[in-house]
């Protein structure tokens, strides 16, 4: 192997270190919010429903900015938009200790903080993945980085519950604006043009549409971009109740309370093995079959925990069954999007099925709240999960996935 293969692998693998460790941070921010909601409440008496609208309001705007983001960084560079996501996520938090009312929270929470979440997350990195790196390589460099997301959920959310037991939570969020100001550095990794233009003519430079607005509209014309998105949607509805429900789902059990944090921790440890499996699967076997596959896993997952026992093992088993197909269809998902489209506009392109996916989450969340008043139990969603994971096992089997991405003309 010749000196500049080598060092090309070496930068290779760097840039999808560093997407990884920006994910972390991104992730962990997002994910421990609703840590902060009850000493939130407790110090400012703004009221638990008021702030929990907030936290609901920052779940739909992560997944809004999404599309804005993957947008200038499709125009300007990942490099910029991951800079100015870093700046927002440390004004953001630093704000949330000096907005203590309704309408601040919804600032400095759902819209600042929530940007700066946005701008390094998932439509951003894995459109600089699919830019970047060579289509052989890309299912694997995919997986790995989407395993930062659930690293980060892992190493942030003890640490935060630490702080905001040992000194309060408004150190813990100045914490978190150190942190975010701490990847700036991260962001020269990714450059400050765009990905398809500084690699223009290898392999991974994928193109499709001549422009933005061609991209869009072919894409809202192609009847597997909707069934993608379709899935997707139903992947955010699964996500969302279970990390909103859990610690109630535990509760109605009548199993300890401290079970929930657990199951949440096993579910993002496991969603670390199944997102990078799922990217190496990415490369081996047509993608809408992984994701037909994971779907069904979903519901055959649910349809189990319904009829076992109610017990810790019961508890954990699942959380790990359901943390191997947690956010496993991230690779899949914007490997196709590159097949089909080409990997130009990636970003955004990943975004706008990123926006999808927070609608459903959206939903899932409202919408186990709804469940459990109007019933007094959580059975009807998960009859509505196994439903939905039928739905989306099915939706993905009629996309029409091409042989190989779709590449840049010469």
């Amino acid at each position: 192997m010749s000196r500049a293969v080598r060092r090309a692998d070496v930068g290779m693998w760097g840039l999808v270190a560093t997407a990884f460790l920006v994910l972390a941070v991104t992730s962990g921010a997002h994910a421990t919010r609703g840590l902060f909601l009850s000493p939130i409440n407790t110090s400012t008496g703004i009221g638990i429903a008021t702030i929990s609208f907030a936290a609901a309001i920052a779940q739909l705007m992560w997944g809004a900015w999404q599309p804005v983001f993957g947008v200038l960084a499709d125009r300007y560079g990942a490099g910029i938009v991951v800079a100015l996501g870093a700046l927002l996520l440390a004004l953001g938090s630093a704000l949330v200790p000096n907005t203590p009312s309704a309408l601040g929270l919804v600032f400095s929470m759902g819209i600042l903080h929530a940007a700066g979440a946005a701008a390094g997350s998932m439509s951003v990195l894995m459109g600089v993945i699919g830019q970047r790196i060579p289509a052989e390589k890309r299912g694997l460099a995919t997986g790995i980085v989407n395993a930062g997301g659930s690293t980060g959920q892992l190493v942030f959310a003890p640490i935060v519950a630490v702080v905001i037991g040992a000194y309060g939570w408004m150190s813990a969020m100045y914490g978190w604006a150190l942190v975010a100001l701490a990847t700036l550095p991260l962001a020269l990794a990714f450059g400050r043009r765009p990905a398809a233009q500084a690699t223009a003519g290898t392999p991974a430079s994928g193109a499709g549409a001549p422009n933005l607005r061609a991209a869009l509209r072919e894409a809202a014309g192609s009847a597997s971009y909707w069934c993608l998105m379709g899935g997707f949607f139903v992947c955010g509805f699964h996500v969302a109740f279970l990390t909103t429900h859990m610690p109630g789902v535990i509760e109605l059990c009548g199993l300890p309370p401290a079970l929930a944090g657990t199951s949440i921790g096993v579910i993002g440890l496991f969603n670390i093995a199944g997102s990078i499996l799922a990217g190496v699967g990415s490369q081996r076997w047509p993608m809408k079959y992984m994701l037909s596959t994971i779907y069904a896993l979903r519901g055959i997952g649910v349809a189990l925990f319904l009829v076992a026992p109610k017990t810790e093992q019961t508890i954990l088993l699942f959380s790990a069954w359901m943390g191997l197909t947690f956010l496993a269809t991230v690779p899949p998902t914007a490997g196709l999007v590159g097949k089909l489209f080409g990997t130009r506009y990636l970003a955004t392109l990943f975004g706008v099925t990123l926006f999808a996916h927070q609608i459903g989450g959206f939903c899932g969340a409202w919408f186990g709240g709804l469940a459990l008043e109007a019933s007094g139990s959580y059975d009807w969603m998960w009859y509505t999960d196994m439903a939905l994971a039928v739905f989306a096992a099915l939706i993905n089997l009629p996309i029409r996935e091409p042989r190989a991405a779709r590449l840049a003309p010469a």
